[in-house]
């Protein structure tokens, strides 16, 4: 394995200095050391890029293509030299935390010393190296905007239900209300009944109720552990890092674990019908369980809702999420805001009336709809790992280009064919 200088490899520049009260909103990416953070009327550099963090996120390599104002807290590549600019960026992507130090009080990384790094370089199939990586990462970027697409569509259809009460007209309901011809119609847009409720201070379908949810379920906090204590049974943990990482559903990756005492254990466990609600951090923000290891537990900077009828479970979630701006704005006015029981156990919720089947109908709709983004999310955890398991592998040059290619089409090939059924083609 040959090794190089990386300043004979590429060179890197140190970005520009965009204060936010210069920034005018247009069309060109600010690219900083944690990504992009905006858009400006006016760009540095075009063309492919890579950007990689000098200060807060250090060492993390951003790929661009197009025109692109690199950030003060970042270095870019203003040469090539002739590599191929996704090789590069898989390559730097290996360093891991760089921690080089220039002469600031703040800990970064200083060009020069970056450019002094020796490491593992590959002249030939360069193309080929990147192109494999580069075709897991578009399939997880196209997974992650499937599932983007799905969760809006799901909360769309909320909103016609149970916001704007324009949910389907049953059958049933039709008959009911004497015009058959109304079935599959929106119930307010086509004359269904509404009627004032004084506690809302607006109109609800006739026969809904307004609930609580202190009534429909119990909330509880999550555990506070010692751990200077440990009990004997190994737990992962739901943390509001693990909330703030996540959109819908809490995923099974990078939970830490502690060790508690099976009384705890039993007492703070989540399951299927769980609804987890951040305390702080980014109170109020509200997430479902799925596919989550046994024993796994939630901290006591989150709270559990327990719903006594689970097939509320789905609108009360959608119910919690289109309040979370208003729950963070409302929650007090110390410096890490909470939430509280007591503010959630107050919230009025709207909902059919018992024996209604219109849950069961929403429901009906809504649930394939999560069983694909859960589907998804397992798929993009194998490819991300085949892919960090192969970038230095491949970087290395102990697996080859062929391997490669065989390793990602068959991978590829075989989540395909075991998600068929559950989200197509």
């Amino acid at each position: 394995m040959k090794y190089k200088r990386l300043g004979d490899i590429v060179n890197f520049k140190r970005g520009y200095d965009l204060p936010s009260y210069n920034r005018i909103d247009g069309p060109y990416p600010i690219i900083s050391s944690s990504g992009k953070s905006g858009c400006h009327n006016e760009y540095k550099a075009e063309g492919e890029g890579i950007i990689i963090g000098r200060y807060g996120t250090l060492g993390r390599p951003h790929y661009i293509n197009g025109k692109y104002w690199p950030h003060n807290t970042a270095l870019y590549v203003t040469n090539f030299k002739g590599n191929y600019p996704k090789y590069i960026y898989y390559l730097l992507s290996c360093l891991g935390n760089l921690q080089t130090a220039d002469k600031s009080t703040v800990p970064g990384i200083n060009r020069n010393d970056l450019h002094e790094i020796n490491i593992p370089y590959i002249d030939n199939y360069q193309k080929e190296i990147a192109d494999a990586l580069w075709k897991l990462d578009s399939k997880i970027e196209l997974n992650n905007k499937i599932n983007t697409e799905l969760e809006a569509m799901a909360k769309l259809i909320y909103d016609y239900w149970f916001v704007q009460f324009d949910f389907p007209i049953s059958k049933e309901q039709a008959v009911l209300m004497g015009k058959p011809d109304l079935e599959g119609k929106p119930y307010k847009s086509s004359g269904g009944k509404m009627v004032y409720n004084e506690q809302l201070k607006r109109e609800i379908p006739e026969g809904w109720e307004v609930k609580e949810l202190g009534d429909l379920g119990s909330f509880k906090n999550g555990v506070n552990y010692n751990p200077s204590n440990p009990g004997k049974i190994a737990c992962p943990i739901i943390n509001v890092r693990n909330i703030s990482a996540s959109s819908y559903f809490l995923k099974n990756e990078d939970l830490d674990t502690v060790y508690l005492r099976e009384s705890d254990v039993k007492k703070y466990s989540v399951h299927d019908g769980s609804i987890i609600i951040a305390r702080s951090g980014i109170p109020g923000a509200t997430r479902l369980i799925s596919d989550i290891t046994e024993n796994t537990l939630y901290c006591g900077f989150a709270i559990h809702y327990q719903l006594e009828d689970l097939s509320q479970k789905i609108p009360v979630f959608f119910f919690l999420k289109s309040i979370e701006q208003a729950i963070n704005q409302g929650s007090g006015g110390t410096i890490l805001k909470n939430v509280n029981q007591g503010t959630l156990n107050a919230l009025k919720i709207v909902l059919p009336e018992t024996g209604n089947n219109l849950l069961k109908r929403f429901n009906d709709k809504i649930q394939p709809m999560f069983d694909k983004i859960n589907l998804i999310q397992k798929e993009n955890q194998k490819l991300s790992e085949l892919r960090d398991w192969l970038l230095p592998m491949l970087m290395n040059g102990q697996v080859t280009i062929k391997d490669a290619v065989h390793y990602v089409n068959e991978h590829t090939v075989s989540m395909a064919a075991e998600g068929k059924e559950g989200y197509g083609e």
